[in-house]
């Protein structure tokens, strides 16, 4: 199954590690790992300057306009529509 991202970014649900809200970012940890994530050239933005959640897979990481909270409900209902 596939998440959708925004801005016709889908991504595979078994690359996700994690879905974080950008607020989140104000916390020392989450601050360093972002700078070291673009200082890296490992995030893909594909919020359009917008970004309101972080999505961390196995091989880069996204900035998304849709919240954590919505995507995580998404990436929930796949994976129970995936058990049936």
């Amino acid at each position: 199954m596939f998440l959708h991202l925004g801005a016709d970014t889908v991504i595979p649900l078994k690359q996700i590690i994690s879905i974080t809200d950008m607020k989140a970012v104000r916390s020392g940890i989450n601050e360093e790992f972002i700078k070291t994530m673009t200082e890296e050239n490992l995030i893909t933005d594909v919020s359009e300057g917008n970004a309101k959640s972080f999505v961390v897979t196995d091989r880069i990481v996204y900035l998304s306009a849709i919240s954590a909270t919505t995507l995580k409900k998404r990436a929930q209902f796949l994976n129970d529509s995936d058990e049936n």
